[in-house]
């Protein structure tokens, strides 16, 4: 009978990221496990003591960890014990890391807003987060070499003008002095929720003055919001399993090779709700011909369709396409074509052949051809890299 492995878990449980991450470990326990799963007793988190004083305790096979705390990671990484940890910088002799993408995410926001007409852009996180500030940062760089520049929101030296109530007062202002109409960027979806309530304390309508778009897609906090929040939905499942894996090959003595040491956090898609359902671009019809395109996604298209639907000729409609959005009618329409075929091989099981008929490509090479142009990838590494198992 094959050992039972027994494995610490210490992964906040309340947000999405944690959810997702767990989701994909059990599923790897599933198939391959079964193991035996310890989190932090409540016990402990009633008083106050610290998770490095009772991992050890345990004698687990491994650890799996989320966690920016650096006295934590060290205790971890000294016990020895195989581990995949999301904080620690570089990989160790037995603890490897879960790393997000932070680069692919900021991007993601950038281009989703620019595709919406937006040119203003602001970025509103947590100082103290590493991972938030590093979010800032290549939000701004990636804004940047757009040729544009973002407004950052500092948060208040001060702890105590740092609670829910205090703070959206403050970010309130922030919000008042920016130009608009302004798309901005949150660190998480929590921060979102503060961005929101800080625009109802302003008055300031979202989305038409104000968009908001957050990180995590918790559907929770999302959902529960009014309007709701969009949001950037995250690999995270993906990486719990894999992270599971890896974690499983170091825990029967299996070599783990280089470009395993780090498991990846990827953006899968933007989820968009009322806080982002909006075009902010001046030229009306060209607006329309946008929402035609993306409304339109799953249908076979052609810039004659769009340019009857918006009202002008298809010649007046490329002319203004390419002045106010920067590339032609046709590039908009295989963006949302490519968009919504990621969406399903992501969302769904069906087979490639499947998602092609349903959206009117006669051929799986067709598609194939017309996706990789798009996203650099064929379809089944799409799917093979974002989807959960």
């Amino acid at each position: 009978m094959s050992k039972v492995h027994k494995v610490i878990l210490l992964i906040e449980k309340s947000r999405a990221f944690g959810r997702g991450l767990l989701h994909g470990i059990v599923q790897y326990s599933n198939f391959h496990g079964p193991w035996l799963f310890y989190m932090e007793p409540e016990i402990n988190k009633k008083s106050r003591k610290h998770p490095y004083e009772w991992i050890g305790d345990l004698e687990a096979d491994g650890i799996i960890g989320y966690t920016w705390d650096t006295n934590l990671i060290k205790a971890i990484v000294s016990l020895g014990y195989p581990a995949m940890i999301r904080g620690l910088e570089k990989p160790t002799l037995n603890a490897y890391c879960i790393v997000t993408d932070q680069v692919a995410i900021a991007r993601t926001a950038v281009e989703y807003f620019m595709e919406l007409g937006f040119r203003r852009f602001a970025y509103c996180g947590f100082d103290d987060m590493i991972w938030s500030q590093q979010r800032g940062e290549n939000f701004s760089k990636i804004v940047l070499e757009s040729g544009f520049k973002t407004y950052l929101y500092k948060q208040p030296k001060t702890k105590r003008f740092r609670s829910p109530d205090k703070e959206q007062v403050i970010i309130a202002k922030w919000l008042i002095s920016l130009p608009k109409p302004i798309a901005v960027m949150a660190g998480n979806d929590d921060r979102s929720q503060d961005i929101l309530a800080a625009c109802k304390i302003a008055d300031i309508k979202v989305p038409s003055e104000v968009a908001i778009l957050g990180v995590d897609n918790d559907e929770l906090i999302c959902g529960l919001s009014y309007p709701q929040l969009s949001s950037i939905a995250l690999s995270t499942q993906k990486a719990g399993y894999e992270a599971a894996r890896v974690l499983g090959k170091l825990m029967e003595g299996q070599k783990v090779a280089e470009n395993e040491q780090e498991v990846h956090v990827s953006p899968l898609h933007v989820v968009t709700r009322q806080s982002t359902d909006i075009m902010a671009i001046e030229d009306k019809q060209v607006a329309e011909a946008v929402h035609f395109i993306r409304n339109h996604s799953k249908e076979v298209i052609q810039v004659g369709d769009v340019a009857e639907a918006s009202g002008l000729s298809r010649r007046t409609l490329e002319q203004r396409f390419r002045k106010v959005l920067a590339h032609s009618v046709h590039e908009e329409i295989k963006y949302a074509r490519v968009n919504q075929m990621a969406k399903m091989l992501i969302g769904t099981n069906l087979s490639i052949s499947q998602i092609a008929w349903s959206l009117g490509f006669p051929y799986t090479n067709n598609i194939s051809r017309y996706f990789k142009r798009q996203k650099g990838i064929s379809p089944l590494e799409y799917r093979k890299k974002y989807a959960p198992k």
